[in-house]
């Protein structure tokens, strides 16, 4: 039977930490993966006193320090990591594989809490790792990182489908839209709609039932007077939110 952290040393395994483009292609999906981390840590951090360790860290440590990771899958995790750094990167990986352990192994019954280390295996599996100075690196993205308390109360991000996430990365500064009325209020929009500015262009999308950004003219013919169906603005999580129930709800997946 398959050891459940061995999963988890292989998806590191598959990791191609070198890879600066795929980071940078996934720069928009990438920064809100690590700030879902950060939210996480920070709640299962303040459940068990760990604030002084957060927010890269071992939470086996503080949650079951007898559950250690399997010798044989430590060994194979030193040599994936080998070379990989930084401190962080590696102590979070680490953390990752022995909660894997600890999930199978502890007896401690854990609180509900969304799985602490899922948003970054995600993150480090599109571009790479990321580097902690004034802000965190992660070689596209600029992060700077809050107080704890500041996480705490973060809107959750839970839509990390990896279709989902593509359908985020773009290049430029993007805003979205939800296209509401009547009996489609802004939870549960007719449409959604996003404007990106890149280069001084602007480039009016809508996320349409083949499941892709495709060009509209709706911004456009609103600012003109044809708002016959109007709109209000929405954040990231919203528009991931949105995506995720549509391309459940036409592909029939769960």
């Amino acid at each position: 039977m398959t050891h459940p952290a061995r999963p988890v040393l292989e998806r590191l395994r598959a990791v191609d930490w070198s890879d600066v483009d795929e980071a940078y292609r996934h720069e928009n999906s990438r920064a809100r993966l690590m700030r879902e981390y950060l939210r996480r840590a920070a709640l299962w951090a303040h459940h068990y006193g760990a604030e002084q360790s957060w927010p890269f860290f071992d939470l086996a440590e503080h949650v079951d320090p007898t559950v250690q990771t399997p010798d044989d899958i430590a060994a194979e995790l030193d040599e994936v990591l080998r070379g990989v750094g930084p401190f962080s990167v590696e102590t979070t990986c680490r953390g990752a594989v022995r909660w894997a352990a600890l999930g199978a192994e502890s007896k401690v019954d854990l609180p509900d809490l969304p799985d602490p280390y899922e948003p970054l295996l995600a993150l480090y599996e599109r571009g790479g790792g990321f580097f902690v100075e004034e802000f965190i690196d992660l070689n596209g993205a600029m992060i700077q990182l809050a107080e704890l308390s500041s996480y705490l109360s973060a809107p959750p991000f839970l839509t990390l489908a990896p279709a989902t996430l593509d359908a985020l990365d773009a290049e430029g500064e993007i805003t979205y839209y939800a296209k509401i009325s009547e009996g489609y209020p802004r939870s549960s929009p007719r449409g959604i709609v996003r404007r990106r500015v890149d280069d001084g262009r602007t480039y009016d999308e809508a996320f349409t039932r083949n499941l892709r950004w495709e060009p509209t003219e709706y911004l456009r013919l609103y600012e003109l007077g044809h708002n016959e169906v109007d709109h209000v603005q929405i954040t990231e999580i919203e528009a991931a939110a949105f995506i995720e129930s549509t391309t459940k709800r036409l592909t029939g997946s769960r």
